[in-house]
């Protein structure tokens, strides 16, 4: 990489550059956002000489998605074969000159706002503003509109009053040669260029390794653009109640279907044509993933994955078997999934431990069983300590999937009970509903954490929810439920709930609250391929516990 290089570009030159399309903004620039009171300071600096600042250009061949309106005028393609000098600072700046100097009209979301109304006060004095936003306050006579003063023809400058001629001449060259400061980095890696902008940004955000990739993958031969690519693909997963997959996610799939690793520095590493090429194959698997997540799993939204990564390892499998999970292969990969999700494996550590666990998804394409380093109970004791209910949690979100497996029926009359991505926001969900009203349990002297409890939650609709039950106690609401629906029993199973063997009709909390983890332990055990890790974790908590009733 060459030095960055001091320099300096008359108006002329600037504005020419941009015209052709030698200088862009790069897409991972914010938007134009510059109000006309803020161009018209910049431009009374410039009048009166003043510096303005210094842009800082990247000049080099890589052709990133740019954005290629400036200013609200259609630029055109770069000249093929010409370097490009991206703007890494001074966009603002450069964009509210090109369109306060070409008198554009800029569209904002709401607005048009016009940058041709731009007015020089021809009698301000050295301490006065020199450009207006407007005439009010004015005679009219000793302001000239600003693309008149630059673009104007002779008889229109004419036209003004002799003792103005001499000052209009003057701000007309004082433009005509401003020197602009720029710095030039050339033929600098896009990593450098964006570490660069990085640190040039006033709001001190770092730009996201998805906005370097969407700039350092564009391909408009191939028609390749990493963020329309992955918008299409959210939308499509939208459609099944996936739409939440993040661009994280997407990306490191792509970096370990082509390299095994999913780490920042790999992951920017992937060269442009790998990237578009691997495309069209990452998003089958994603869509893949989904699907057995959907379909076997019975994960029916995105938002009750315990983590989104899971994604990562199961696509990973669908490429690389091509081919339906079945057999010994599908109990592996979904104790795998268990593991992960009830483990905490990607609470920290994430890219690491993503690398590690796809080594055990190539053990398991060989046909082996791999072993773990992290042991999972699922024992009703941990469950009862560890059940406080918190969508933070991977833990308590695995048992949720649990849940959701079952697909729980409503009380009133069986249906299948619509889980919506929308209502899992929160821990007030209207999806969940405590067995136990909250308030009820209170009133009982029942503590937060029990009260709180993954055993205490049953997957709802809110109509139910909010009206039938509310803060009733179970043996009242139950007892109505089961007038109005003959098979009552068979529904509370589908919520892993005994109607008439856990204590609802008595109101005994701590005898539902057991029978509910005891169920819950049932289904993860049949989840699991038992392994000597868990074995050697269970003693261990054995021993303890019976070493502290000893004591």
């Amino acid at each position: 990489m060459n030095l960055p290089e001091p320099q300096s570009l008359n108006y002329t030159s600037l504005m020419t550059d941009i015209a052709k399309g030698i200088i862009k903004i790069p897409q991972f620039q914010r938007d134009f956002v510059w109000d006309k009171q803020k161009s018209a300071a910049l431009l009374d600096s410039i009048m009166k000489g003043y510096p303005i600042g210094t842009f800082i250009l990247w000049k080099t061949k890589e052709e990133l998605r740019s954005i290629r309106n400036l200013g609200g005028l259609d630029l055109p393609v770069t000249p093929k074969g010409d370097y490009i000098q991206y703007v890494l600072d001074g966009q603002q700046r450069l964009t509210s000159l090109f369109a306060s100097l070409n008198g554009l009209k800029i569209q904002r979301a709401d607005r048009e706002e016009d940058f041709s109304e731009f007015y020089l006060d021809l009698d301000a004095g050295d301490e006065d503003p020199i450009v207006l936003t407007d005439l009010s306050g004015t005679n009219g006579h000793s302001t000239i509109k600003l693309h008149t003063l630059l673009h104007g023809t002779l008889s229109e400058l004419n036209a003004f009053p002799q003792e103005y001629h001499s000052r209009i001449d003057t701000y007309r060259k004082r433009v005509d040669s401003y020197q602009f400061s720029s710095v030039l980095i050339k033929d600098a890696p896009i990593e450098v260029a964006t570490e660069i902008f990085t640190r040039l940004n006033v709001s001190g955000k770092a730009l996201s390794v998805f906005e370097i990739m969407v700039a350092k993958t564009f391909d408009s031969k191939a028609n390749f653009d990493l963020a329309e690519k992955y918008d299409k693909l959210r939308d499509e997963l939208e459609t099944v109640d996936y739409g939440t997959v993040p661009e994280s996610v997407v990306l490191q799939t792509l970096s370990v279907l082509l390299t095994k690793e999913c780490q920042k520095r790999h992951i920017l590493k992937l060269k442009r044509a790998e990237v578009v090429k691997a495309w069209p194959a990452t998003s089958d698997a994603i869509k893949e993933a989904v699907e057995y997540f959907r379909n076997s799993l019975r994960i029916p939204v995105s938002k009750l994955l315990p983590y989104q990564n899971l994604i990562v390892p199961f696509a990973y499998y669908f490429h690389q078997s091509k081919g339906k999970l079945k057999g010994d292969a599908k109990k592996r990969m979904d104790d795998y999934f268990w593991r992960a999700s009830l483990g905490g494996r990607y609470s920290q550590s994430l890219e690491s431990h993503l690398a590690q666990d796809i080594r055990k998804v190539d053990e398991i394409i060989k046909g082996k069983l791999p072993k773990y380093e992290w042991a999972i109970d699922i024992s009703v004791n941990f469950i009862e300590d560890n059940g406080f209910f918190s969508l933070s949690r991977s833990y308590v979100k695995a048992l949720l999937c649990v849940l959701a497996y079952q697909r729980p029926q409503s009380f009133m009359d069986n249906s299948e009970v619509r889980i919506s991505n929308d209502w899992l926001k929160q821990a007030n969900s209207k999806n969940y509903h405590h067995f136990f009203p909250k308030a009820f349990l209170k009133k009982q002297g029942e503590d937060d954490f029990h009260i709180n409890h993954i055993a205490n939650i049953t997957i709802v609709d809110d109509w139910l929810n909010k009206r039938e039950i509310k803060a009733k106690p179970p043996s009242k609401y139950m007892r109505q439920f089961q007038k109005d629906n003959e098979t009552l029993d068979a529904c509370m199973k589908t919520h892993l709930i005994r109607l008439n063997a856990f204590g609802i009709f008595e109101d005994d909390y701590d005898m539902f609250f057991l029978g509910r983890c005891k169920k819950i332990s049932s289904e993860l055990k049949k989840r699991l391929i038992p392994q000597e890790v868990d074995r050697r974790e269970s003693a261990t908590a054995a021993r303890d516990t019976d070493e502290l009733e000893a004591e």
